[in-house]
């Protein structure tokens, strides 16, 4: 059997008697025509090394394959084996399969000292952790194009000033180039979550903080977004408060959401020689 032959995905999910598993954070997209459009958006193709999340039956799955990439697909839900089983034999073992906590995936080694790109409709639950982990980590994905609840894909590409801007924005925003390139509603998932999703895409800048740099980076966010109501002179008093501020050329006064990811960056860079 070849992908071209598989039967629909809601026939074989209900041959194998599956249904998706809140605890997992699960909601399957088995529209081929929405799967073949996050395909088609994350520019993968013959050769090209995917790295999926949380599979599931195997709908982005297929669409992948589909374009020559080959995949290795990290499951935490041993159910879904036989299924992506299936589908490693019908791509003529393009499909690898890992059962495996994607948070403790070492992306580094799966991908051998190759490029990889990351295309997942990632679980609601550790959506936000995961990404985290590949914009910080020692990995550094070739791409990355993702699904996340809307309201986290807006928190990725959001602009200062905005409600939505935050530590995410800022982290993903001085390690990528940053999108919003898809909405998709709830209606397109089985079960339909209770929030609509969207689809993000992230490519490495090439000034990417070194990793000293994003550490602090990282303090600096965490200190004034946790407290992002008051002045940075307060939400930052752990790391210097007003002294910090005024050295990076930042008024004490202002509030973490109006500084720039370029303001962040020398808050940072203060920090670390402070």
């Amino acid at each position: 059997m070849t992908l071209d032959q598989l039967p629909p995905l809601r026939e074989t999910l209900a041959e194998h008697g599956l249904l998706a598993k809140k605890s997992f954070g699960q909601h399957f997209l088995l529209d081929l025509n929405i799967t073949r459009k996050i395909a088609r958006l994350a520019e993968v193709g013959e050769g090209d090394h995917v790295i999926e999340v949380g599979p599931g039956p195997g709908g982005l799955t297929r669409a992948l394959l589909e374009t020559g990439a080959r995949v290795t697909a990290v499951e935490a839900d041993p159910r879904f084996a036989p299924l992506l089983e299936e589908l490693s034999i019908a791509s003529g073992g393009a499909l690898t399969l890992r059962l495996e906590d994607a948070l403790k995936t070492n992306e580094a080694e799966v991908a051998a000292g190759a490029p990889a790109h990351i295309v997942s409709n990632l679980p609601y639950n550790v959506g936000t952790p995961l990404l985290i982990k590949w914009l910080t980590g020692a990995f550094t994905p070739a791409s990355m194009t993702l699904m996340f609840q809307k309201e986290v894909a807006d928190r990725i590409a959001a602009e200062p000033g905005s409600d939505a801007y935050g530590r995410l924005s800022v982290i993903a925003q001085a390690t990528s180039h940053t999108a919003v390139v898809m909405d998709v509603p709830a209606r397109a998932f089985t079960p339909p979550p209770k929030v609509a999703s969207a689809v993000a895409r992230l490519t490495p800048r090439a000034d990417r903080p070194a990793p000293e740099r994003l550490d602090a980076l990282q303090r600096v966010t965490a200190a004034a977004f946790g407290q992002r109501r008051k002045m940075l002179r307060s939400s930052l008093k752990v790391l210097g408060g007003a002294e910090l501020c005024e050295t990076a050329g930042i008024a004490p006064e202002a509030r973490a959401e109006t500084i720039d990811v370029a303001g962040f960056l020398t808050l940072a860079d203060v920090l670390r020689r402070a």
